[in-house]
């Protein structure tokens, strides 16, 4: 699997960040990114110019998926790779097996973004993968998955279900768990133990993604159930420190 050239759809926190890793991971790499927004001095291309990469990265909301993965299959060589990066992965595989069908295209998951690199200071040890959908030669997907665990990149093979079930339960939860932490103005004290520290490391993370936090919501069908839960864990505590209060055991 020969690829030269990088196409990136999308040049937001995520998009831009792409095309960082790529200048400092693969600086032989043509990179082209497409993006509406104007940027000054940014150099952007055509969406049918980035269209005609070895692998077009989509590096677009989640609900502005499925428009564009209609734009740009057509404009797309008959041997480009088309590469999703969303956070669920359900919903993208229905319209990749729909809109992309008889294509090379591949679905992954980064579990890690540009505040995780920063609290790493650039070390990617260790930085989880995630693969499910593919139509590419598993002999290819094997060669993708070493380059980047060459890298220091930790790579996982599972089912779209699998992962957006796991999601639910993690990223989901610490986003859910931050936005309620931030809006309810909890802050870093002179006298924090250690897992409060974690804790806003954590809130830190994600309390600026609540366009992602509400994507995720909306195109995983699992995330309701994962509220349900921690809801009735916030009751039941409620429960105990009443009975605890009122001096019973």
């Amino acid at each position: 699997m020969q690829i030269s050239s990088v196409g990136i759809v999308g040049h937001g926190n995520f998009g831009s960040f792409l095309q960082a890793l790529l200048e400092r991971f693969a600086p032989e790499m043509q990179v082209k990114v497409f993006s509406r927004r104007e940027k000054f001095h940014e150099p952007f291309y055509s969406l049918e110019e980035v269209a005609k990469c070895d692998a077009v990265i989509l590096a677009v909301p989640i609900h502005a998926l499925e428009d564009m993965i209609q734009k740009i299959v057509p404009l797309m060589s008959e041997k480009g790779i088309l590469v999703d990066v969303s956070t669920v992965k359900k919903f993208p595989a229905g319209l990749l097996k729909k809109y992309a069908k008889g294509r090379n295209y591949i679905a992954t998951h980064p579990m890690w973004g540009p505040e995780s690199y920063k609290k790493k200071s650039g070390d990617v040890s260790g930085f989880r993968i995630v693969i499910t959908d593919s139509t590419l030669q598993e002999s290819d997907v094997d060669e993708f998955s070493r380059s980047l665990e060459t890298l220091g990149f930790k790579v996982l093979r599972m089912t779209s279900d699998a992962h957006d079930k796991h999601l639910a339960e993690t990223l989901f939860l610490t986003h859910y768990i931050g936005q309620i932490v931030s809006r309810a103005k909890f802050d870093r004290t002179e006298i924090d133990t250690v897992s409060f520290g974690y804790l806003m490391d954590a809130v830190e993370s994600v309390k600026h993604d609540k366009a992602l936090f509400e994507d995720v919501f909306r195109f995983n069908p699992y995330c309701g159930k994962t509220m349900l839960r921690f809801e009735k864990g916030e009751s039941e505590v409620g429960k105990m420190l009443k009975k605890a209060k009122r001096g019973k055991n």
